[in-house]
């Protein structure tokens, strides 16, 4: 019986190794990509900054135990930017619970360089692609929100074209989370927020979602307890119970026939900005073509609905152009 668990232990350890490896081979491929797709709109960039130190050091080594954390993130400066000019920046959140800033998103992004957007995209902790300690450093509506706000910071501080005075945060699902929370902790560093199809209560979701998404939570690295254990620390890590922070004109989206996000999540998130007095603009749209990523897609429907966003973005950003179709 030792034998076989010991057996089993070693076939676990195996298949994380061979899955890191190959995370991290995609996401060297992946970076290459980014600077082939984005040639003819935008400079790629690529900077290294610093993240405060983990909540939990259980996935750092011995002698780097305590110490902040490193992260990447990704920079796009529209190409026939004017020297001495000043432009709107986004910060656009990549989702998750554990994934990357991955080239899938380009169709986004090229759509906001030729608006005139400064683009910034961080591999906040946790995320794919920088090997198994990276991933462990996971802090799912926690220390993530501060490595944004840390990219955020950086683009202000360091990048010349960018306007202070006209910054905006995008994501959807997981990313939706955090940029929601970014506005709801930060909210005199940013004009305006989207936040698509959005993570919204962790309590509801550990309840919908299996075990083996319960357990990604649940890890000693990580929150280290279920949501029937700690409730309330779930309930800290959701935007749905810090409607009242709300400063920041933002809009939500939605879709009734969302596979990931259970559309309850959400409407549980408008009902608290609502009940908390809150102004926002909102949409579910019912059954959209493309569930969970209805509106990240290359359909005609989909384009029409970023454009919905896109307008919403330029009335407190004021891009040098607008996309109208």
């Amino acid at each position: 019986m030792e034998d076989i668990k010991r057996l089993e232990e070693q076939m676990k350890a195996l298949h994380a190794s061979t899955m890191f490896a190959v995370e991290d081979l995609a996401k060297a491929v992946d970076n290459m990509l980014w600077y082939q797709k984005m040639q003819d709109y935008a400079t790629v960039g690529e900077v290294t900054l610093i993240g405060s130190p983990p909540g939990n050091t259980k996935a750092q080594s011995d002698q780097d135990k305590g110490n902040p954390i490193k992260f990447k993130a990704y920079t796009f400066t529209p190409l026939g930017v004017k020297p001495g000019g000043r432009y709107p920046l986004l910060v656009y959140v990549h989702g998750g619970v554990h994934s990357n800033f991955a080239s899938g998103s380009a169709n986004i992004i090229t759509e906001l360089v030729r608006q005139g957007y400064i683009v910034i995209s961080p591999d906040y902790r946790g995320s794919t692609g920088y090997g198994s300690q990276f991933w462990q450093m996971i802090d799912y509506g926690g220390l993530e929100v501060e490595d944004v706000y840390a990219a955020r910071n950086w683009a202000v501080e360091n990048m010349k074209l960018v306007d202070p005075e006209r910054v905006g945060i995008i994501g959807w699902s997981h990313g939706g989370l955090i940029s929601l929370f970014n506005t709801f902790f930060h909210p005199k560093d940013y004009q305006v927020a989207y936040a698509g199809v959005p993570v919204s209560d962790l309590v509801a979701r550990m309840g919908y979602k299996g075990p083996h998404y319960q357990e990604l939570f649940s890890a000693d690295y990580h929150i280290g307890k279920t949501a029937a254990q700690d409730p309330w620390e779930y309930r800290r890590r959701s935007p749905a119970w810090h409607a009242e922070k709300l400063q920041t004109p933002l809009l939500i989206h939605t879709t009734t026939n969302d596979e990931d996000v259970n559309v309850l999540e959400v409407e549980h998130l408008i009902k608290s900005l609502q009940a908390a007095g809150k102004e926002f603009e909102w949409r579910i749209y019912e059954n959209a073509p493309g569930g969970h990523v209805f509106n990240r897609i290359d359909t005609r429907a989909a384009r029409e609905s970023r454009l919905e966003i896109y307008h919403f973005l330029a009335r407190h950003l004021s891009p040098p152009n607008v996309l109208l179709d």
